[in-house]
C-alpha cells in the first residue's frame, strides 16, 4: 500500500526523463490540445493559461536540453575536459572542468592543475592549494563529442603525494620489474546500493516497511523484484562509451541492489576503471534522483551486504602448472590476512559475519567453490590446474588502488619465512 501512495523514485525517474517533472506531455502534444480547444470554443480562459503555462515549462526544459546536447565539434576546436580525483574521506568522488585548446593523445600532455584542499579535507586552510596530476583518460558519455573525463591524482605543490594518494603507491607497486613481469589481471565486482532520495531507504523497498525475503531478486525480471534496472543499463551503456573494460552486470540478492563487473584489467588500469566507473555511477544517479551508496551493509539484519569481491591471477598462475601458484599465494594471502582486512573498506566488519556468503573477518579460510570463504577457487581452476582465484573479502566501498596493489605486493614480492610458512600450510591443508 505505501508503494501505491507513494511512487517509487525509479518511476519517478522514468517520468522524468522525457519530460518536465509536472508535464507528462510534450510541447507538441500540448499545441495540439490547444488547437483542439479552440476549434471546439469550449475551453475557459483558466484553462488556456495552464495549458500554456505548461507548454512554457517544457520549452525551457526542451531549450536546456538542446544547449546540453551540442555538438561542439563544427564550431571549435576546443573541447571540456573533467578532471576527477578522491576527495579526503578517501571514498568521495569530486571533479571540476576545464577548456582545453589542442588535441591529447596522452595524460601526460594534459596541464597540472589545483584545487582547494581545504575544502575537501585534504589540506589545512593557510596552505590549502593541492595539484592534481592526469593520469588516465576516458571519453565523456555525459557531454560526447570530443570531451574527455581525467583521472587524477594528487599531491603537493612541492610534488609529494598527499596521504590520501593511493595511487602513487599503487604504481610504485605495479612498475616493480617482478610485478610487471607477472603481468597481473584483475577482475573486479562491484556492488552497490540504489537509495530513495529523501528517506535513504532501498530503491523498490516501502517506506519504514521491508519487501519479500531474499531468493526472487538475484538476476530476478519484473515489476516486484526489479528495482533499478534503468539506472543498471545506462551505466553499462555509458561505461562501454567512455572506454572502460566493463564486462557484464546483474541485479543482486537484496533488493534494490546490483553489480556490475570490471575486467580482466592488467596493473594501475584496474584502479582507474573502477574509480571512473563509479563517477559514472555517481552522476547518472544523480541525474535520476537516486542515491548510490557504496556501504557494505547498507540494511542489518537478514539481508545479504555488498561487497567488492577481487579475481586476481598472475602470468604463472594461468600456464600449465599454474594451481601450484596459485596456492602458493594462498598461503601468503593466510599470513597477511589482518593487514588487508585492514586495506579492504570501512565498516566491513558488519558485512564479513560469515553468513550471507560471506566469511568470518576473524578467520581465514580457502575453499573451491565456497562462496562461503575468505578465498575462493573455481571448479574450472581446479579442473585445469591453472586460472585465478577470487579473494571475496574486500567490501563495496574499499579503494581498488589500495587492493590491487596489495595483491600484487603480497603474492609476488613479499616472502614469508619458511617456519611460518610451513605452518600455514599444514593449517590450510596446502601442500605446497
Amino acid at each position: 500500500m505505501a508503494q501505491i501512495l507513494a511512487p517509487s523514485s525509479q518511476w519517478q525517474m522514468r517520468i522524468a526523463k522525457n519530460s518536465a517533472p509536472a508535464n507528462p506531455m510534450t510541447a507538441k502534444m500540448w499545441s495540439s490540445l490547444v488547437l483542439k480547444q479552440n476549434k471546439k470554443g469550449t475551453a475557459k480562459s483558466s484553462a488556456k493559461f495552464r495549458v500554456f503555462a505548461l507548454k512554457s515549462d517544457n520549452s525551457t526544459v526542451n531549450r536546456v536540453e538542446d544547449l546540453l546536447n551540442l555538438d561542439l565539434t563544427p564550431y571549435t576546436d576546443n573541447f571540456i575536459a573533467e578532471y576527477i580525483w578522491i576527495g579526503g574521506s578517501g571514498i568521495d568522488l569530486r571533479s571540476k572542468s576545464r577548456t582545453i585548446s589542442k588535441p591529447i593523445e596522452h595524460p601526460s600532455e594534459l596541464p597540472k592543475w589545483n584545487y582547494d584542499g581545504s575544502s575537501t579535507g585534504q589540506a589545512p586552510g593557510e596552505d590549502s592549494e593541492v595539484i592534481l596530476y592526469p593520469q588516465a583518460i576516458f571519453k565523456d558519455p555525459f557531454r560526447g563529442g570530443n570531451n574527455i573525463l581525467v583521472m587524477c591524482d594528487t599531491y603537493t605543490p612541492q610534488g609529494e603525494p598527499i596521504p590520501t594518494n593511493k595511487r602513487h603507491r599503487a604504481a610504485e607497486i605495479f612498475n616493480n620489474k617482478k610485478v610487471v613481469d607477472e603481468l597481473p589481471w584483475f577482475g573486479i565486482e562491484q556492488e552497490y546500493t540504489l537509495l530513495q532520495t529523501n528517506v535513504k531507504w532501498p530503491l523498490g523497498w516501502p517506506v519504514g516497511g521491508y519487501p519479500g525475503p531474499q531468493g526472487p531478486y538475484y538476476c530476478g525480471a519484473g515489476a516486484d523484484k526489479s528495482f533499478g534496472r534503468d539506472i543498471s543499463d545506462a551505466h553499462y551503456k555509458a561505461c562501454l562509451y567512455a572506454g572502460i573494460n566493463i564486462s557484464g552486470t546483474n541485479g543482486e540478492v537484496m533488493p534494490g541492489q546490483w553489480e556490475y563487473q570490471v575486467g580482466p584489467s592488467v596493473g594501475i588500469d584496474a584502479g582507474d576503471h573502477i574509480w571512473i566507473s563509479r563517477y559514472i555511477l555517481e552522476r547518472i544517479t544523480e541525474q535520476a534522483g537516486v542515491v548510490l551508496s557504496l556501504d557494505p551493509k547498507p540494511i542489518e539484519g537478514d539481508w545479504n551486504g555488498a561487497g567488492c569481491h577481487t579475481n586476481y591471477s598472475t602470468k604463472t598462475m594461468r600456464e600449465e602448472g599454474g594451481y601450484e601458484a596459485i596456492k602458493k599465494a594462498i598461503l601468503n594471502l593466510s599470513l597477511r590476512h589482518t593487514e588487508h582486512i585492514s586495506a579492504y573498506g570501512e565498516g566491513n566488519e558488519r558485512r564479513l559475519t560469515g553468513k550471507h556468503e560471506t566469511a568470518s573477518i576473524s578467520t581465514f579460510s580457502w575453499g573451491v567453490a565456497n562462496r562461503g570463504c575468505s578465498i575462493r577457487v573455481g571448479r574450472e581452476t581446479e579442473k585445469q590446474g591453472k586460472g585465478y582465484l577470487e579473494d571475496r573479502r574486500p567490501a563495496s566501498n574499499m579503494d581498488p588502488y589500495v587492493v590491487t596493489s596489495l595483491l600484487a605486493e603480497t603474492t609476488v614480492l613479499w616472502e614469508p619465512t619458511l617456519e611460518a610458512e610451513a605452518l600455514a600450510a599444514q593449517k590450510l591443508s596446502l601442500n605446497v
